[in-house]
């Protein structure tokens, strides 16, 4: 029997043009199963390669009932990257036929997580952030940083948007290409205070070597979005004591690894899956509600599904095929 694998790499996935909307839809839409009892999540994994590499391998996997797909991604995260003129983040999603194990398609998955991530973000500012947010601050500047800024500006327009990193260089950079692709200005702050203090929606995507409690919570304004999910955590002990509702994308994820902005408040007991009030999925499907009151302080806590990454990936090749852009590799 001839079995082809449908192939999309990076030339391919940039001729598509996702639009925004698209983006976020497609990954919405797996949320939605996720909601609704429609797929199987299994925590992402840690390989460490090397005691002396500055970065991992994340595996996550997944399976999608509606899109009748199941899935594993694997992506190298090195935080040195850049000094080899590498994205930190480089990846592949392999989709797989659910019921005979059949390989159907091999996608270059960077992109995918970049925007996967950012429509996450969005989505979770869509139910849980405040009816009518002007300000957002954003920290960070890696990959997943732009899709997080563009995709929520795409849905909040906001007055203003702030910006930091470590690097200067890489801060006025991000903050240039920002300015220039949303058509507004877009402020690159030299420090944590003045991006984050007193915004209506708050995004830590950090790329520090190792934790740093470098977030004050007494920043965070009353009523205001909280979305941390830098590898290492910058948030002290005492940051969720002031929220009233914790959502995240998987609570499976609570017990996956060493890493992520909550590890810290998990190792120490201050945080438990009693904790949470619900997965975004569920909200998205409306099983649960979102945010309920203009006074409630909510953290959302994402880590990466694989199930958004299937969704994303499947939609992607369903638009490269219309296009003539999918490569055949044979398998057997």
């Amino acid at each position: 029997m001839r079995i082809e694998i449908e192939y999309l790499g990076g030339p391919e996935v940039k001729a598509l043009e996702l639009t925004d909307s698209e983006i976020i839809a497609a990954v919405e839409s797996g949320l939605h199963a996720a909601g609704s009892g429609q797929t199987v999540i299994e925590p992402r994994t840690h390989l460490k390669p090397d005691a002396g590499t500055e970065g991992h391998f994340n595996v996550l996997r997944g399976y999608v009932a509606p899109l009748d797909v199941a899935g594993v991604k694997i992506v190298g995260d090195f935080v040195d990257n850049y000094k080899q003129g590498l994205p930190s983040e480089m990846a592949l999603l392999n989709l797989f036929c659910p019921r005979t194990g059949t390989p159907r398609a091999v996608i270059d998955a960077a992109g995918i997580t970049d925007m996967r991530t950012g429509a996450l973000t969005a989505i979770g500012a869509k139910h849980l952030g405040p009816a009518n947010p002007k300000r957002l601050g954003h920290i960070g500047a890696r990959g997943t940083a732009y899709w997080n800024v563009r995709l929520l500006d795409s849905l909040f327009d906001f007055d203003e948007i702030l910006v930091h990193s470590r690097r200067p260089e890489s801060r006025e950079a991000f903050a240039e290409k920002l300015s220039n692709d949303l058509g507004k200005p877009v402020i690159a702050t030299d420090n944590w205070q003045e991006c984050l203090e007193d915004v209506d929606i708050a995004v830590e995507a950090s790329r520090l070597p190792e934790p740093t409690p470098l977030y004050q919570s007494n920043w965070v304004r009353k009523g205001s979005l909280v979305v941390p999910y830098g590898t290492m955590s910058t948030l002290p002990l005492d940051f969720t004591d002031q929220f009233d509702k914790f959502v995240m994308d998987d609570i499976g994820q609570m017990k996956a690894g060493p890493y992520g902005a909550l590890r810290p408040h998990i190792n120490a007991g201050k945080i438990t899956e009693d904790s949470f009030y619900a997965e975004i999925g569920e909200i998205v499907a409306n099983t649960k509600p979102g945010r309920e009151s203009a006074d409630e302080t909510i953290l959302f806590w994402h880590r990466g599904l694989a199930t958004s990454d299937i969704a994303l990936g499947v939609f992607m090749l369903e638009k490269a095929r219309s296009m003539g852009l999918v490569k055949t590799l044979r398998y057997a």
